[in-house]
């Protein structure tokens, strides 16, 4: 391998860290409800790895080994997201997000629907999917990372 091509291949570990990155933060801007059922971290993974292993496998020899440079960046990123989320929960809060109260003892808590793009409509689907009727009947929801709605009836009520 010339000095050439090893520097054309760690310009590109650079450039889909870069790449990674912006998703991750771009992504996050977006917000929980945009793409539910995955966190803003995986869906940034999934997008990168995607992209790089297509160009791997749709163009010439010299395409797959910048495919795998590329891939393997990501899978070490991934693994050093892992292990720093372990050790560091504040990060992996600001990075994947956290859970956002939406009804608190069946108090709809208006300033979290509208910063987190949640509509009346979709709260109340979410409630009634929990087998509940009203907002009275909740002692806790709450918008998960993964775009979904959590609900935590008031003790005492039958879900059903």
């Amino acid at each position: 391998m010339t000095p050439a091509y090893r520097y054309f291949l760690s310009l590109l570990a650079a450039r889909t860290l870069v790449v990674a990155l912006f998703l991750i933060i771009g992504l996050r801007l977006v917000g929980k409800r945009s793409f539910g059922q995955y966190n803003i971290y995986d869906l940034a993974m999934i997008m990168a790895v995607a992209n790089a292993v297509q160009n791997a496998m749709t163009h010439g020899a010299g395409d797959l080994s910048a495919g795998i440079v590329c891939s393997g960046t990501l899978i070490l990123l991934g693994w050093l997201f892992a292990k720093l989320f372990a050790h560091l929960p504040k990060l992996e809060a600001r990075i994947v997000g956290v859970p956002t109260p939406l009804i608190l003892n069946g108090e709809v808590l208006q300033q979290n629907m509208r910063r987190e793009k949640v509509t009346e409509a979709e709260l109340l689907a979410a409630i009634r999917q929990h087998g509940l009727e009203g907002f009275e009947e909740v002692r806790l929801a709450q918008l998960e990372v993964d775009g979904s709605i959590s609900v935590v009836p008031v003790k005492g009520i039958e879900v059903g």
